[in-house]
């Protein structure tokens, strides 16, 4: 045909061209190989923020107290105080103040510390009477680590108990403690929801829209109304 002509585009840029598909076989399985890694990630991440009987510690040797306390008794007659596992879950990273110091003598019921984020604070009321040894000063220091382990260097006071028996048989051990928190955390859920209608709170800060369950540390999400709530219903 006249005025036609054939070129091979192998001729002029085959070499580009080859290039560019081996380019393109290399790097798309290593792109979708990589969105799926983030994605597992991401919902792992998502599975891991969910607030549920699962992710709560409770320990069957100590003793927890209605105001999410916990206390053990040691071989020497000293026994520990400190704030157990559900309440770090509901309130996230917190700061100690107004601690007690060494050798001031405590009721069973009377203040012992306040915990505070964002100029929002509780109140944490005593487990037992008794005379305090010493204070945890490294408190402030560890508040991050305490959520995921507050049995260990999460302790408040070391104390000589006064009424050790007296005062314990009203306190939660094994399996009572267990049965005890996830009735606590559906109470919680319950609350949440008034929460929700009363506050005007966005849900999605709070509860997750895939599973409609709560996310992991609520409270920093909510106004300080919220805070009085929670101090009233669930640690007076």
């Amino acid at each position: 045909m006249d005025g036609f002509s054939y070129n091979n585009i192998f001729d002029t840029k085959g070499i580009e061209y080859l290039i560019l598909i081996a380019f393109l076989l290399i790097i798309i399985p290593f792109w979708i190989a990589l969105n799926r890694k983030t994605g597992k990630t991401k919902q792992g991440r998502r599975k891991a923020t969910i607030l549920s009987a699962a992710v709560l510690r409770i320990l069957r040797g100590l003793y927890y107290s209605k105001n999410h306390t916990w206390s053990c008794l040691g071989k020497s007659g000293v026994a520990l105080i400190g704030l157990d596992n559900f309440l770090f879950h509901i309130t996230g990273r917190v700061k100690f103040i107004n601690l007690k110091k060494s050798g001031d003598f405590i009721n069973k019921g009377d203040l012992i510390i306040e915990i505070e984020q964002n100029e929002k604070s509780l109140k944490i009321f005593s487990p037992l009477s008794g005379e305090i040894i010493s204070t945890n000063t490294f408190l402030n220091e560890r508040s991050w680590d305490l959520k995921s382990d507050p049995y260990e260097e999460g302790w408040i006071y070391r104390i000589r108990p006064a009424k050790w028996k007296e005062e314990t048989e009203s306190l939660y051990l094994a399996d009572a403690a267990i049965e005890w928190s996830e009735k606590e955390l559906v109470r919680f859920k319950e609350l949440m929801i008034l929460w929700v209608k009363k506050y005007s709170v966005e849900p999605s800060k709070v509860i997750s829209q895939e599973s409609g369950e709560i996310f992991d540390q609520p409270l920093s999400e909510l106004p300080g109304e919220c805070w009085q709530e929670f101090q009233k219903y669930f640690l007076s």
